[in-house]
């Protein structure tokens, strides 16, 4: 594992990654060091409390775009137009509510105030994005991640009324599509993913796509 000072800019090739995919400790959240990071296939995953951990897991998880699984419950729920969708319009609720809801299986939550501090600094420079999820004008749902131009770096998502958070990653993939984007990143296996048509492939396969802007 290496060990990275504030004052270097640097990060080890992902293929010195551990069997958890961990690469590199230490550093800071500066948005020079976030954007490199998200460049080169990796992204800080840690406690609060704890050292900065940066991840590159092998294999990653992704959805191709064109493989997205909508059910038949799902798409009556988006043809009844319960929910409004915007773009980057409250980065900063959308965050805050990934930070605070609770999710199953996990005591606490990794979106310490430092994290959110570093990502809204990366959303005011356009690096960082949101989608909104809207019920009669109260914020129900949304997911933020890194935007990299041909592939969007999917971070977290809520949802504060069942559903929510699928109609921001539907939004999210059909946005995407009409912008000829390649894939999102979703780094690791979950099971709610998969069902939505994300799938495992070899790092050095998300790399290649990865490096291919």
């Amino acid at each position: 594992m290496y060990y990275l000072r504030q004052d270097d800019l640097f990060f080890p090739p992902v293929s010195v990654a551990d069997e958890d995919g961990i690469l590199a400790i230490g550093g800071d959240l500066s948005s020079e060091r976030l954007h490199l990071a998200y460049k080169s296939g990796i992204f800080p995953w840690f406690n609060e409390g704890e050292p900065i951990l940066w991840w590159s897991p092998d294999p990653r998880m992704v959805l191709f775009l064109d493989e997205l699984i909508v059910s038949k419950s799902m798409r009556n729920i988006l043809n009844r137009n319960r929910f409004k969708v915007t773009l980057n319009q409250s980065f900063k609720d959308v965050i805050s509510n990934c930070q605070k809801i609770k999710r199953d299986g996990q005591n606490g939550t990794w979106i310490s105030n430092e994290m959110i501090d570093a990502y809204c600094k990366l959303n005011t420079e356009g690096i960082a994005k949101s989608v909104e999820v809207w019920q009669d004008d109260v914020l129900v749902g949304g997911l933020y991640g890194i935007d990299l131009g041909h592939v969007f770096c999917g971070e977290s998502m809520f949802s504060k009324v069942s559903n929510a958070s699928k109609v921001a990653f539907i939004a999210l993939v059909n946005y995407l599509k009409k912008e000829n984007y390649k894939l999102i990143d979703c780094q690791v296996y979950n099971p709610h993913l998969e069902s939505l048509g994300c799938r495992e492939i070899d790092r050095d396969d998300f790399m290649s796509i990865l490096k291919s802007e």
